[in-house]
């Protein structure tokens, strides 16, 4: 039990780990400073541009991948470990104990974490986002979008098989919705952030 909750505390920790301020630190440009203030890959990619929004996406996607595949080791064969991690690592993402416990969206961490446990998940929750991405033009409907297609995935696919994943699946949409909050407002005002042409060099945002 003592090297169960070793590693979820450990995945809350990793989780904590805030890839966009560190890498923005590297970069000379404070996250929090810019844009919406958030900490995550989105606001990365209009401070300084789609290179550094991948690298602070890649981080926290890693965080993710590693809290799954990694710590459980810990405890050894303990079944619903991994999903449990999945969830400690996201939660210290978006809520940060040494930052104020101001983090993320938890978008870029959750994929990690879906790629982790269910890697034929991540290519339908993927290409979901890029459709309703390229159609709508918001990053936010994508990523909400996203969030409802993957337990509809878990539940098509695993549902008596993995119940702990198809709950998990179930419980990171709430939670998406609930760290996106402030962007479902705005596009029901209509006043979301969109980007345009995002698959060309100069996108542009309104």
């Amino acid at each position: 039990m003592g090297w169960t909750i070793l590693a979820l505390a450990l995945a809350y920790l990793l989780g904590s780990v805030p890839g966009g301020l560190l890498l923005g630190h590297l970069a000379g440009v404070n996250l929090r400073a810019v844009g919406s203030g958030n900490a995550g890959a989105t606001n990365a990619l209009r401070a300084k541009g789609p290179l550094f929004g991948v690298a602070v996406f890649a981080f926290d996607a890693g965080k993710g991948i590693a809290a799954v595949l990694v710590l459980p080791l810990l405890a050894g064969e303990v079944a619903w470990l991994p999903v449990a991690c999945a969830g400690a690592v996201i939660v210290g993402h978006v809520f940060p104990a040494w930052f104020g416990f101001r983090g993320g969206k938890g978008f870029a961490t959750a994929l990690g974490t879906i790629l982790a446990l269910a890697p034929l998940g991540l290519a339908p929750v993927a290409g979901v986002w890029v459709i309703v991405l390229l159609l709508a033009g918001f990053v936010s409907a994508a990523t909400l979008t996203a969030a409802l297609a993957w337990p509809i995935f878990v539940a098509c696919m695993w549902a008596l098989d993995r119940p702990a994943l198809l709950w998990f699946a179930i419980a990171l949409a709430v939670f998406l919705f609930f760290t996106h909050r402030d962007n479902l407002r705005r596009l029901t005002r209509n006043e979301e952030h969109r980007f345009q042409k995002v698959w060309l060099p100069g996108y542009v945002r309104r």
